[in-house]
């Protein structure tokens, strides 16, 4: 629909019907094509800033210079998951690209929305402009067309799904509810609110592991790690493995600033982002021991976390500045038989 064609009355109704209009629409059911390929498909969830797309596409890198053939996906509606693969460009992602290729009546490619490099292939599935549209539309509405561009016929060794954690939008827990992936990664710190998003994750694959799902937590990689060893307790806990502890250095640091790839076989962090490559190929998805909160509290110390704070319930005069009326009560009490 081209901006000609958009009715002068009332734009914020109309723009209201058709969002409306978009979340009806039900989601496609998954392809049950055979599969030609195996292909493993791993989601790795966390914290928004945590380092996800850090670690991913130093792992995806790592995994091209061992003759694998990787396609990395980026879910994170700031469509930021490629850009240190690409040195810090834009990637055009393929809801913006849908969008422009279906006002001018042409149809999407994939080399449109999917570029390489040395070996690793990439691509965004991005969102809505802010207050425009719902995220989790967006990444279901995404994966409808990576199907109809033939995803489940690619023949990739790896796919690499990078998807916020700490967004409960059902959008970006696709692949954990509908079976799209075999196995979870979680990236987290030894910080509370990585391990609050990473205990999340874990408590979704669970639920969906009660209502006959297949997905499991196939281990944790630690970031930006300070070895004060809450996160490596957590994973103990909750019973998954630790893949990778990536120390917090200042080395890194500077270089993932600058865009800078470190998952290289001549580079001082090579062996590091080898041994990650290997586990997450080997490692098997277990189903978790989701924690409670008292417990994931528990893994700090009670001056950190507020947990010696004594919950002091407010009163009616804290309110109005008054002293609370006691008025009596019109309930009818029925003494127990």
């Amino acid at each position: 629909m081209s901006a000609s064609t958009i009715p002068a009355v009332a734009p914020v109704n109309f723009m209201r019907d058709i969002l409306r209009t978009e979340a009806a629409i039900e989601p496609a059911p998954v392809s049950t094509k055979e599969v030609t390929k195996e292909t493993q498909i791993i989601a790795i969830y966390g914290k928004g800033g945590i380092g996800k797309s850090f670690t991913l596409a130093n792992l995806s890198y790592m995994m091209a210079q061992q003759g694998k053939k990787v396609l990395l996906i980026g879910c994170d509606p700031k469509s930021d998951t490629t850009s240190l693969l690409f040195g810090g460009r834009a990637c055009p992602t393929i809801i913006e690209t849908s969008s422009k290729k279906k006002l001018a009546g042409e149809a999407v490619a994939i080399g449109d929305v999917c570029f390489k490099r040395d070996g690793v292939y990439a691509m965004e599935l991005g969102g809505p402009e802010v207050g425009r549209g719902c995220g989790g539309r967006g990444i279901i509405h995404g994966f409808e067309l990576l199907e109809k561009l033939g995803f489940h016929e690619w023949g990739f060794d790896y796919v690499l799904l990078d998807f916020l954690g700490d967004v409960v939008c059902g959008g970006f827990g696709l692949p954990i509810a509908r079976d799209m992936c075999q196995k979870v990664i979680v990236v987290a710190s030894n910080d509370l609110q990585s391990l609050y998003v990473a205990n999340n994750v874990c408590s979704a694959v669970e639920y969906f592991r009660k209502l006959g799902g297949n997905v499991g937590v196939a281990g944790m990689v630690i970031n930006r790690d300070d070895g004060t060893g809450e996160a490596a307790q957590f994973a103990t806990q909750v019973g998954i493995p630790v893949l990778s502890t990536i120390p917090a250095n200042e080395d890194i640091r500077r270089k993932s600033a600058s865009y800078e790839i470190i998952g290289r076989p001549d580079s001082v962090w090579g062996p590091m982002f080898a041994e990650l490559a290997e586990n997450v190929a080997t490692s098997e998805p277990v189903r978790p021991k989701p924690l409670s909160q008292d417990q994931l509290l528990g893994l700090f110390a009670a001056s950190a976390v507020g947990r010696d704070v004594v919950l002091e319930p407010a009163t009616q005069f804290d309110m109005c500045g008054r002293t609370e009326n006691t008025k009596p009560t019109l309930e009818v009490v029925y003494d127990e038989v």
